[in-house]
């Protein structure tokens, strides 16, 4: 049988040198994972784009999983690889396309950016008190996108115990760079630590190093360093494991990349263990019932339904949907057991509104308000499915 192709998805630049530092990655990970077909597209600005990279696939491959190498799920994640895919599965529908997470936050990650911290200034845990840290991101109009890098900075925070960790963006948001870093410098710190948050080198890390050389010339006292970006690295290829292992169906992902009781996270790999978890279910569990009866004793859920409320979705009228669910839920007197939650993307743009209901495992797409009446009255009151919405069945 003809091996499943994995195309990695790059931005692509300008630049020769950072478009061959991320085909050097893809060829790395191609011996690394011999049983795997990989291929390269960029988004923009080199060749071959994604188009071309989606049309030279061969008729007789059994399908290609699109692997988004960029650290957060931003417009190209949310909204050039889903009309790509819709492009590709409309040209060749006898074949099957689909597509990983982008990279996201992730404790390997954070540990691959302590290491390139670690290289360029050496620092222990004394110092560290005494030290800055800036951690720079491109920036993005996607305030998702923002956030996570913020959720990235604080991890790089609780991993070593810096006297500060700021994030700052080199543009289209704010806190820029150039005013962190002053920003910085009103704290008085002995160190100032810059770790760029980047995949590969270029124009943007080099304007970051301009800018960190022109603030230690100002500020001589203080000793300034700059990191590297995170390169090609066994830690990088690890989570790309994950996310091609997460689609190709080897695993279930769940909310766990960086979860103190499931994930050894910097600074705090103690806290891992089943044991802690249990403890701190037991205590909630404990302090709910000295106070019962009262609302908030948990009953058990029957259904849980998730709808997405992610840009592709909303826009298709997710949120319409929700509402209309909620209501004819209440109205049924169940909205005790069977809990509606509105989640980020469910990996479906360009096919929702997605839903999905559980226990059951139940996956449906293109789901409208108008559809809501039954939806609820046949699969969550009465346990038929609405077989003309589904999408996928979880076994």
């Amino acid at each position: 049988m003809e091996r499943r192709i994995v195309l990695v998805v790059g931005h692509g630049s300008r630049e020769a040198a950072a478009n061959d530092e991320f085909e050097q990655l893809v060829a790395r990970y191609q011996a690394r994972r011999p049983e795997l077909e990989l291929r390269h597209g960029y988004i923009e600005l080199a060749r071959p784009s994604l188009a071309e990279a989606l049309e030279s696939v061969p008729q007789s491959a059994a399908g290609v999983t699109l692997l988004p190498l960029f650290l957060f799920a931003a417009g190209h994640v949310k909204n050039d690889i889903p009309l790509a895919l819709a492009a590709a599965r409309r040209h060749r529908p006898e074949m099957a396309f689909n597509s990983t997470r982008a990279l996201g936050v992730h404790a390997e990650l954070v540990e691959l950016l302590l290491e390139r911290a670690a290289e360029a200034m050496p620092i222990d845990d004394e110092n560290a008190k005494r030290t800055a840290v800036i951690v720079v991101g491109r920036g993005s109009s996607d305030p998702d996108a923002n956030g996570d890098f913020c959720k990235l900075a604080r991890l790089v925070g609780e991993a070593r115990p810096f006297g500060w960790v700021l994030p700052a963006f080199v543009g289209i948001t704010r806190p820029r760079f150039a005013e962190t870093l002053e920003l910085a410098a009103r704290s008085r710190p002995e160190r100032l630590l810059v770790l760029p948050y980047f995949l590969f080198g270029g124009r943007l890390l080099r304007q970051i190093e301009e800018q960190a050389a022109a603030f230690a010339a100002r500020y001589a006292w203080i000793q300034t360093g700059v990191a590297g970006g995170l390169g090609v690295h066994e830690r990088l290829m690890r989570v790309m494991d994950e996310r091609i292992a997460e689609t190709t169906g080897l695993q279930l992902p769940l909310a766990c990349d960086h979860c103190q009781y499931r994930t050894p996270l910097p600074g705090r790999a103690e806290q891992v263990g089943g044991l802690r978890a249990m403890l701190w279910s037991l205590r909630h569990s404990f302090t709910h019932s000295q106070a019962a009866p009262h609302v908030h004793a948990h009953r058990p859920l029957a259904k849980h339904v998730l709808v997405c409320g992610n840009v592709d979705c909303a826009a298709r009228g997710s949120i319409a949907l929700i509402e209309s669910l909620r209501r004819l839920v209440k109205d049924a007197g169940r909205q005790r057991d069977i809990r509606l939650t509105i989640t980020s993307c469910m990996g479906r743009c360009g096919e929702g509104p997605t839903m999905a209901v559980y226990p059951d495992g139940i996956w449906y797409r293109g789901v409208q308000a108008t559809d809501a009446s039954e939806i609820v009255n046949e699969h969550l009151l009465s346990d038929r499915l609405v077989a003309r919405l589904v999408d996928t069945i979880m076994q």
